[in-house]
């Protein structure tokens, strides 16, 4: 191999270094670089950062999403506890749709929440709310002060900018 006609320089002047360069370029072990595959690596890496990047943003819109419908869900859960609490199961009827009403008429509510046993909880914890199909549903576990629970699943339905209670239904702890 002649590099000194590929390189064109004269082998007089600076020996020393042209030396050096002949030696790194014929001694090298390092097998040559694939421009393509560094490309490809480089535009993987790129692509897998924004999927990813894309991906939070989706995540993060659906949360704000959900948190934003789900508004004046929970002032109406401490409305209607509130309501039975008092004594006023009437009004805690109320808060309910008329769908459920129709399936569920008020004894038979009032004896739902005769077999709850509401009197011997004091603490509310309410989980994380899932939309599904304009419904909100919503786990809420009752805590008594012997450390009890009660889970409720509730299904909230919005009617004309007012949440309504549209199923109740206890949970197997």
């Amino acid at each position: 191999m002649v590099l000194g006609a590929w390189l064109d320089f004269d082998a007089s002047k600076r020996p020393t270094q042209w030396n050096a360069v002949l030696q790194t370029h014929t001694t090298s072990t390092r097998p040559p670089v694939d421009l393509d595959w560094s490309v490809v690596r480089g535009l993987s890496s790129k692509l897998l950062l924004a999927g990813a990047g894309a991906l939070l943003l989706y995540w993060t819109i659906s949360a704000v999403k959900l948190v934003i419908s789900a508004r004046g869900i929970n002032p109406l859960l401490k409305q209607f506890f509130n309501q039975i609490a008092s004594g006023r199961v009437d009004a805690a009827y109320l808060l309910t749709t008329k769908s459920y009403r129709q399936h569920v008429n008020r004894q038979q509510f009032i004896r739902f929440l005769a077999g709850l046993q509401l009197n011997k909880y004091r603490n509310l914890k309410s989980g994380r709310p899932r939309i599904q199909e304009g419904q909100i549903m919503l786990t809420v576990k009752l805590k008594s002060d012997a450390k009890e629970e009660l889970p409720l699943d509730f299904t909230f339905v919005k009617l004309e900018d007012n949440w309504r209670v549209e199923r109740i239904n206890r949970l197997d702890s």
